[in-house]
């Protein structure tokens, strides 16, 4: 009974503060839910980087050319989500397209027309946009090489023959 006198003033408050509207930031955070990190999304194109590497020297060119279209949702995904990235010095979005644009485009270009020896000299100019861009972002130290060992043992980088035997 004591108990019950104590509570009945604080009631209206409480009925209050339980009703009362979430703040702007709030609202925010709970309809946008999870974004995927810039580490994570570089992380991911370190992958497709390699991968397009041994199905280029597989000559695997569907495959190339899913990964080269992969590189670019990435990329996309970069610049959606961290288009202004903590101390990068220019929005994402100018720095990507001005160092990648490019390289893809050769890309796209020597995987279209199966070309070995071009696909080597533009797979190392997308290497070197990479490398560029982490210098004038401030990850200089983040060096982009020419994969040496595939990323995933579970994948075969030769294409299937006619018969759909490697």
């Amino acid at each position: 009974m004591h108990f019950a006198r104590f509570l009945l003033p604080l009631a209206p408050m409480l009925l209050a503060a339980c009703s009362e509207r979430p703040t702007q930031q709030s609202d925010e955070a709970a309809t946008s839910g999870y974004v995927i990190g810039l580490g994570e999304i570089m992380g991911l194109n370190q992958m497709r980087h390699a991968k397009l590497w041994f199905a280029g020297q597989a000559d695997n060119w569907p495959l190339a050319a899913y990964e080269l279209e992969e590189l670019r949702e990435g990329f996309s995904d970069a610049m959606r989500y961290h288009a202004h990235h903590k101390s990068v010095p220019r929005p994402l979005t100018e720095m990507i397209p001005e160092y990648m644009d490019v390289p893809l485009a050769n890309l796209d270009r020597v995987v279209a027309s199966r070309d070995k020896a071009g696909f080597i000299k533009a797979y190392d100019a997308l290497t070197a946009g990479c490398n560029g861009c982490h210098e004038e972002a401030d990850f200089g130290y983040n060096v982009i090489t020419r994969p040496t060992a595939p990323p995933y043992s579970n994948q075969a980088f030769e294409p299937a023959g006619p018969d759909g035997t490697r």
